[in-house]
């Protein structure tokens, strides 16, 4: 599918696409407004993580993609928050992401940040989980909401596509989108400290390549994201982790 779509205000996709390709005609308004709001969403991720000025992001990048989704796009499906057409393809590319961002976390980046800064420090409450079946599920219950489902739509699903309006969404504005948010991504996890954020960047880069290969489909995104965190909490409850 890799025709241009004339589109006018609101912008509005006449089919979803399978994969990024080819550039939309977005107006200069629509790209301006786009910039606008990709710099918005960075000062409330920096404004909270860093200074700690407004409060979690979170919530906040949750509702504003949200709602200009719904105004300026048509609707949620045009983040990719749709109905897989095969759960299954779905569920193993999720599957894979979240392998590989394991992986790499063990055997490249700790290793590598280990040589220059502490470990990262892991959120607060968590030594609590180990051997406490009840607190790990409180644990795994904000892990598929805040973590999967809240910040998938506020990083993937909002900011990567706003990012992405800036270069008229063509592939390798995606690409640079996926880039630019996975900075944010990290400093999202800015209290981790400087290992923790290049982890949690690492994070991001992942799951924005996973985002994208699989035609912007969130659900993948989420579900990657909540694997990831059960096996954190599931390593942590068993004491498997270091």
């Amino acid at each position: 599918m890799g025709e241009a779509i004339k589109v006018t205000e609101p912008l509005i996709r006449q089919r979803e696409p399978s994969s990024v390709s080819g550039p939309l005609l977005l107006s200069p308004g629509q790209r301006g407004l786009s910039l606008l709001e990709l710099l918005l969403g960075s000062a409330i991720v920096i404004g909270h993580n860093v200074f700690r000025v407004i409060p979690n992001e979170v919530p906040i990048l949750f509702v504003l993609g949200m709602v200009s989704f719904r105004l300026r796009d048509g609707g949620w499906a045009a983040m990719g928050l749709r109905w897989p057409v095969a759960w299954r393809r779905t569920v193993l590319i999720a599957l894979a992401a979240a392998a590989a961002r394991i992986l790499l976390s063990a055997l490249a980046i700790d290793p590598l940040t280990a040589r220059v800064w502490p470990p990262a420090i892991a959120p607060s409450g968590m030594n609590e989980i180990t051997g406490h079946a009840w607190v790990a599920l409180r644990w795994l219950g904000l892990v598929w909401t805040f973590a999967a489902f809240g910040e998938e739509i506020g990083y993937r699903g909002y900011l990567v596509n706003r990012a992405a309006d800036v270069g008229s969404r063509s592939k390798a504005a995606y690409w640079t989108g996926v880039l630019i948010v996975s900075v944010l991504f990290g400093y999202g996890h800015y209290y981790k400290g400087p290992a923790g954020i290049v982890d949690s960047g690492m994070a991001g880069l992942v799951l924005g390549a996973a985002y994208i290969l699989s035609g912007r489909n969130l659900w993948v995104c989420i579900l990657a994201h909540g694997f990831i965190d059960t096996f954190g909490v599931v390593a942590v409850y068993f004491g498997w982790a270091s």
